[in-house]
């Protein structure tokens, strides 16, 4: 299941139940990862499942579940039962909010249901008393002696209807249908002797069918509760009086003879007592009915401040509102009157749009995300967060073995098949083949061949497979990934990382976020863009249904072709129009709103390291809101030659603003541009920076709507005259400052940290003599070295002959006499 929303629009989120796990799968792709989310569970269905799996011994599917719960920040059960019961897959991230009214609300939906329902072991009879004795849902081995010494206490009660089992019945709620604990009841009340038939065994499943017939509920476990017990809470909701030993927790909300009555739990006799002033001639007393009622009207409203107060402390720990947002007050500061009844209205609401069939749903959410988890790791959607399990490296040390292994098998058989005979075709099949791959290799992809005859390419700078449903395909955009982990598979996208090392470091991809692609793509820009415009649409302006339609793209188009406008910055997102902005706001007052109140310190200290302007008042630039709005959320189009200025001056910049802030930041996550931790830091400030530079630099800024393609142009340049920095962000002014920074880079080599020399290229008038040097003396060390060649050539020792080969004498009058002898024949 897709789901195309930004989740980064939020800043938490709550999951209310497991039929929501199926779309955790968005959740745990980049960039919505860090998103806190909890969760919190009431449904028992995957805890069936779990135990199932772990008796069967299928690992793998309890492993699985236990990285999708590593996933929510918190997991919040509304009792320690639940948490116990999903043990099996705890991250350990498991949180324990007592006081949900999910328990109440299912006894109301009880209340008409099984108003006449009677268990299968019961015959119906108007005046049978009938007592559930119901205990903790965890089984344990003193179980059966607690609900034995229940029975015995029971049984002077018994007695009172003259030992008549037709008339008095006992239900045991204990363990499942298919479990061996019937015989133990058995057991138990023959040995008390009770007559066949007044005590039955009643398994789990069948516990709202017991609670609804009932006349008398008994909590029969003594062991010490961690939280008030979910089926006394439900017995009280029904209106039926309830029975329990004095542990501290039962006794902090049953008041004895008030809403429930309390016995010592050492004290059997007590519970005797107490039962025969309920059953007072064989019928509920006045008592009893009195204590109920009121049970009824103390279960609506039972730990409301607790699951309050729970809930408020764990949001405010939990979740990190932006500088705009005001500080919320503590949990302890709620008032009163909110945490003492719930909205029952509200939850009637979510009932009614609620599917009769909420189980089965369950069961398909479940199996689908199961599914999910048996695809390959190549084709799984689920991007699972991976635990920190302990790396081995034998299992690395062969793998790597086994992988060279089959790399040189694989060449060996690729050098044997080429040299064996092989039927090559015809001689048309061969041109063919070859003409194909000819074309393979020359031609270039479509989606770069249609930008090559536009004007203009809009860049969208990503992170993570969870934006790419918001990126555009056509040939007038193209994706830059921020990370090379989470490209799209067999798309154009620009390699970020690659073009821009920087991006390797998560710190300055959080801090830098869209100017990271900026940096990247204007680093030898030559290479991957060739149109005279360029322009950049963030993808969260297309998740707000703010990128441009086609009209729109269309207008920019004409606009740039005709040269309406000349050097221009050409926006779609506008400030005023951000749900950030709150009216009468001016630029700078909504930079200080989404910076903590910090944006005219840090804005003028960069200033100041820049430049070496005083810090002072006036140490801003002028930026006016009262003649047009301004360009938000990186959504422009530039001259691509204007956009290289803009880049020199960004990168001097943010070079000044990380001296700021990166040893705390760094060290801590604290910056003075948040209120708590915060990773991006000075990115919102950043976002508002293309504004200053086109403003001062006179450019001129033009609006597009986004839907109709209309332009208007901002703070036309007449009226800026007398306001602008035009000395300050001229480019002459830019090229000397860079140029500066890279003679200093090029011929001192600092040691300190220095972020500007990351973010692009390094150019500077001495480089180019520093490159005609190195080519000469290289050109001047390959002729050396070929005159030194022809030098030891010329003086190389030739070796004399040895001397004159002289035949031997005997040899010689040998040949002679063979020679006459010849003759005279």
């Amino acid at each position: 299941m897709k789901f195309s929303i930004d989740w980064l629009n939020y800043h938490g989120i709550l999951v209310n139940s497991l039929k929501a796990v199926d779309f955790l799968s968005s959740l745990m792709q980049e960039p919505f990862r860090s998103v806190p989310l909890i969760w919190t569970i009431h449904e028992q269905t995957l805890a069936v499942r779990l135990r199932q799996y772990v008796s069967s011994g299928q690992t793998e599917l309890v492993e699985n579940w236990r990285k999708l719960f590593h996933r929510a920040t918190v997991i919040v059960f509304p009792n320690y039962i639940l948490a116990v019961a999903y043990s099996a897959c705890d991250p350990g991230n498991y949180l324990v909010i007592p006081g949900s009214p999910a328990e109440a609300w299912k006894a109301y939906n009880l209340m008409d249901p099984f108003k006449n329902t009677m268990l299968p072991n019961i015959n119906y009879v108007p005046d049978v008393i009938k007592v559930a004795v119901v205990g903790s849902q965890l089984l344990y081995k003193g179980l059966w002696l607690d609900h034995a010494l229940v029975l015995k206490g029971l049984y002077p009660v018994l007695e009172s209807f003259g030992l008549s089992s037709s008339r008095f019945k006992i239900f045991i709620l204990a363990g499942e249908s298919t479990s061996n604990y019937s015989r133990a009841v058995e057991a138990i009340a023959r040995n008390l002797k009770y007559p066949n038939g007044t005590v039955n065994h009643v398994a789990v499943d069948e516990e709202d069918a017991l609670l609804s017939t009932a006349d008398v509920v008994i909590y029969g476990s003594f062991n010490d509760e961690h939280s008030f017990p979910d089926i006394l809470l439900k017995a009280m909701f029904l209106g039926k009086p309830v029975v329990g030993p004095d542990i501290p927790m039962i006794a902090k909300y049953v008041r004895d003879n008030v809403n429930g009555f309390l016995f010592p739990k050492e004290d059997i006799a007590a519970l005797t007592e107490i039962m025969v002033q309920l059953l007072y001639d064989a019928k509920l007393s006045p008592i009893g009915r009195n204590a109920a009622s009121t049970a009824k009207r103390t279960a609506r409203n039972l730990m409301v401040s607790e699951s309050v107060e729970g809930y408020a402390s764990l949001l405010e720990n939990i979740l990190m509102p932006p500088s705009e947002v005001a500080v919320s007050h503590s949990a302890k500061e709620i008032p009163t009157e909110l945490k003492s009844e719930w909205k029952w209205r509200h939850f009637r609401a979510i009932t009614d749009a609620r599917s009769p069939n909420e189980s089965g749903r369950i069961h398909e959410s479940l199996d689908k995300v199961e599914k999910q988890f048996t695809r390959s790791h190549k084709d799984n959607s689920l991007d699972l967060i991976t635990m920190n399990d302990p790396f081995s490296y034998e299992i690395w040390e062969g793998q790597k073995c086994e992988d060279i292994a089959t790399m040189s098998k694989r060449r060996e058989d690729e050098e044997l098949k080429d040299r064996t005979i092989q039927h090559r075709g015809t001689w048309d099949d061969v041109y063919r083949n070859a003409r194909r791959v000819d074309r393979t290799l020359h031609e270039r992809d479509e989606g770069e061949l249609l930008r090559t005859g536009q004007p203009l390419t809009i860049y969208e700078p990503y992170f993570g497979e969870g934006t790419w449903p918001f990126l555009h395909s056509t040939s007038l955009y193209r994706g830059i990934g921020l990370s090379t982990k989470g490209r799209r598979p067999e798309a154009d996208d620009i390699d970020g990382p690659a073009r821009l090392p920087l991006l390797n470091d998560a710190y300055y991809r959080d801090v830098l976020e869209e100017y990271g692609a900026f940096f990247a793509i204007a680093n030898r820009i030559d290479r991957i863009h060739k149109n005279a415009w360029i322009g950049f649409q963030s993808w969260r302006a297309t998740a707000r249904m703010k990128s441009l339609s086609q009209i729109s793209e269309r207008s920019v188009l004409d606009a740039i072709e005709a040269r309406k406008h000349g050097d221009a910055l050409y926006f779609w997102a506008r400030l005023d129009k951000d749900s950030r902005y709150l009216p009468g706001q001016d630029f700078w007052s909504f930079c200080d709103s989404i910076n903590a109140g910090n944006c005219h310190l840090a804005f003028s200290e960069a200033l100041e390291k820049m430049y070496g302007v005083k810090h002072n008042a006036t140490s801003l630039p002028h930026m006016p809101s009262d003649e047009g709005t301004w360009s938000i959320m990186h959504c422009w189009v530039l001259p691509t030659r204007s956009f290289l200025e803009f880049v020199m001056f960004s990168r001097m910049f943010v070079d000044a603003l990380d001296a700021q802030f990166y040893d705390s930041h760094y060290g801590t996550g604290h910056c003075y541009l948040s209120l708590s931790k915060d990773k991006h830091c000075y990115s919102r400030l950043l976002e508002l920076l293309v504004n200053v530079w086109a403003y001062n630099s006179a450019r001129r800024m033009v609006y597009v709507d986004p839907y109709t393609g209309l332009m208007q142009e901002q703070h036309k340049l007449n009226s800026r005259r007398g306001k602008m920095w035009v000395k300050w962000f001229q480019f002459a002014t830019l090229k000397s400052m860079d140029e500066d920074l890279a003679e200093e880079f090029d011929s001192e080599h600092p040691s300190r940290r220095w972020l500007w020399p990351s973010t692009g290229e390094i150019f500077w008038q001495g480089t180019y003599v520093k490159e005609k040097n190195t080519r000469n003396k290289e050109k001047e060390r390959k002729k050396q070295k070929s005159r030194d060649k022809i030098q030891r050539m010329r003086r190389r020792s030739r070796q004399k002959p040895l001397g004159v080969y002289v035949k031997p004498r005997e040899e010689e009058e040998s040949n002679t006499t063979d020679l006459l002898q010849a003759r005279d024949l």
